[in-house]
């Protein structure tokens, strides 16, 4: 069988390549899984009595687009989180934010961008469905690197302008997977003002959107309503598996021009699965309550302080300002893990394998991913191992 030769670019995937690189022994006795971004905190207390209520709902077909209730509570939570007000025929329930991101590409990108090849543009290091979206409608991706030069963000405004005139979507991740940056209202306004002028739309993946220090970053649907841009500029995909702590519920959804929606739709109705009817239903308990959010950010706040207070004295140590992830400087990610792991038994992601070789270098290779998903505990025994061993 002969596959499209773009599908050889595909990205490494990520947790086969590092279960690789991590088949070696440790000498530890205890092991620490600090790799994966899995939330570990406890779910709302309301989901098993939801989603016990409405198990009949596992006998009918489910919405394609969402309940009206569901979208009632999205609506409801963008209009309590950034002020912004989003009719239903705006919104699309999604199973999770990666089928989101990955099929509003199919969707929405154009087959010729002013006479040529689309570009996507993705920050580098980047979440690998990005990069796959691309390849899969025959774009160009172009990596942007997020390095701590450019604050960790993509810097879009430095591209060519043949470069820009070809674009067709840019992926913008804020708050950052992996390095916690916030992209501000500054950011976004110079970001949508440069897609007004070259014509793409953005993608704006904010999952991380409520685990933050003290001020709630800002979101791209916000700034563009307040800037009066095109409604169909700008995409923002949010989902439960942060928010409230449901990975396994996959539930999300994503909002943006009603056009770009309808579009979105039309593909779920052949190609894609709606949410299950139940699901729906808890999904609409959650988008419509704020307290189970508020208990799980201060958790994440206290662990922001135990990193800090356990590597905040190490050179290049870059605080997050959101999100759960530590972005640690090493001279060499792959060896680094590997020390660690062999030596004290903790397990940390490689930052090159949530990056791309571009201009003859990977934003990634002197980084190791490191995620603070576990118990308070936990955590600041495996962020004092990490100290201990690669850095004193």
């Amino acid at each position: 069988m002969v596959y499209p030769e773009r599908f050889s670019n595909l990205p490494v995937a990520t947790w086969p390549r590092l279960r690789a690189l991590l088949d070696v022994p440790t000498q530890a006795a205890e092991t620490i899984n600090m790799t994966i971004g899995e939330p570990r905190h406890a779910f709302p207390a309301f989901v098993g009595e939801i989603l016990a209520a409405n198990l009949s709902g596992f006998g009918n077909y489910p919405n394609n687009n969402g309940t009206d209730d569901l979208l009632d509570a999205i609506a409801g939570y963008l209009g309590r989180r950034y002020g912004v007000s989003v009719a239903h025929d705006r919104i699309m329930n999604l199973n999770g934010t990666r089928e989101g991101l990955y099929n509003a590409a199919m969707a929405l990108c154009p087959e010729v961008k002013n006479g040529q090849k689309p570009v996507i543009l993705t920050p580098n290091p980047f979440y690998q469905v990005y990069a796959v979206a691309s390849l899969s409608v025959d774009a160009d991706p172009v990596y942007v690197p997020a390095t701590p030069e450019t604050g960790h963000l993509p810097d879009f405004a430095g591209l060519p302008t043949d470069v820009l005139d070809r674009t067709a979507i840019a992926y913008v991740c804020s708050p950052a997977n992996p390095q916690g940056a916030v992209a501000d209202r500054a950011y976004w306004t110079t970001l949508i003002g440069l897609a007004e002028k070259h014509d793409f739309r953005i993608f704006a993946d904010e999952c991380y959107a409520e685990i933050y220090r003290d001020t709630p970053p800002v979101g791209a649907l916000q700034v563009a309503a307040d800037m009066g841009a095109d409604p169909e500029r700008v995409l923002v995909f949010h989902s439960l598996s942060k928010r409230s702590n449901l990975p396994g519920l996959r539930s999300g959804f994503c909002a943006g021009g009603s056009q770009s929606i309808a579009r979105i739709r039309a593909l779920r109705a052949y190609a894609g699965a709606p949410v299950a009817g139940p699901i729906q239903a808890v999904s609409t308990a959650a988008w419509a309550d704020d307290d189970h959010v508020v208990e799980n950010r201060a958790l994440y706040q206290q662990k922001y302080k135990i990193a800090d207070e356990t590597l905040g004295h190490i050179a290049g140590y870059n605080s997050p300002q959101a999100g759960f992830f530590l972005w640690l400087p090493v001279e060499n990610g792959e060896a680094a893990a590997v020390k660690l792991w062999q030596q004290t038994g903790v397990r940390t992601l490689p930052g090159a394998y949530l990056s791309q070789d571009a201009g003859g270098s990977n934003p990634g290779d002197k980084f190791i991913r490191v995620a603070m998903v576990a118990p308070k505990q936990e955590l600041q025994r495996g962020l004092t191992l990490i100290r201990d061993c690669l850095y004193d």
